[in-house]
């Protein structure tokens, strides 16, 4: 399951789309919208995509993953538009057979997602708003 939403991401739904009966870990990031960032008070975050090729770039991702570790299923959902601070604004879960596979291609993806997938983050202050660069 890799999408890009405009609705709610439904965690639990993420956590059964990776379940696998071969799998002895599930390893799952959530992102949530925090409300402070260097210094400054967040008041909420907009996301907007080319999800054509937000998605394609994603499952690029999830390919190269499963060429480095021995991955069972893969699940990838970012969310676009207006969110709200404590917002869900990623999941990723990766399913394996053994936990540190799992460990390290759910952290490779999400790092590798925020350099190469065209999804631009604004945050919104209480006195302004700013573009941010992804994070490496």
């Amino acid at each position: 399951m890799i999408q890009i939403s405009s609705q709610s991401i439904d965690i639990q739904e993420c956590i059964d789309a990776a379940q696998s009966e071969r799998a002895g870990a599930i390893d799952v990031f959530i992102g949530t919208v925090r409300n402070h960032n260097k210094s400054k008070d967040v008041v909420r975050l907009e996301f907007e995509t080319y999800d054509l090729m937000a998605v394609k770039k994603m499952e690029e991702l999830a390919n190269q993953a499963r060429e480095r570790w021995d991955i069972e299923k893969i699940v990838m959902v970012h969310r676009k538009g207006v969110l709200q601070i404590g917002d869900v604004a990623v999941v990723i879960a990766v399913s394996t057979p053994h936990r540190v596979a799992s460990f390290e291609a759910c952290q490779w993806l999400i790092d590798t997602l925020k350099e190469v997938v065209p999804i631009w983050k604004k945050e919104i202050y209480g006195d302004g708003e700013e573009w941010l660069e992804a994070h490496a």
